[in-house]
């Protein structure tokens, strides 16, 4: 059962990649990057749980916190860079 969520988690990571590709704005493409991160990070633990390793557990928290903040460096740097370009024109 924990590999049918692992392979289910893989094809979904699969599609957000395809999303990431084709999104048509940076939004879209954030978002998608985001979503391939949260899905890492229960990827991780999933298999920590399949191979009786509970500090995957801990590698997880760690992968989710960095992800958590590169996702706000980003938006925050499209954020200050949509400004500037605002200001400019």
């Amino acid at each position: 059962m924990f590999l049918a969520a692992a392979a289910a988690l893989i094809a979904a990571m699969v599609l957000a990649l395809a999303r990431a590709f084709a999104g048509p704005t940076v939004y879209d493409r954030i978002l998608a990057v985001n979503q391939i991160g949260t899905q890492t990070v229960l990827l991780i633990a999933v298999m920590g749980f399949i191979s009786g390793r509970p500090d995957f557990l801990d590698i997880s928290l760690l992968y989710a916190l960095i992800n958590f903040v590169a996702t706000i460096a980003v938006l925050r740097y499209v954020k200050r860079d949509r400004a500037r370009a605002d200001k400019q024109s």
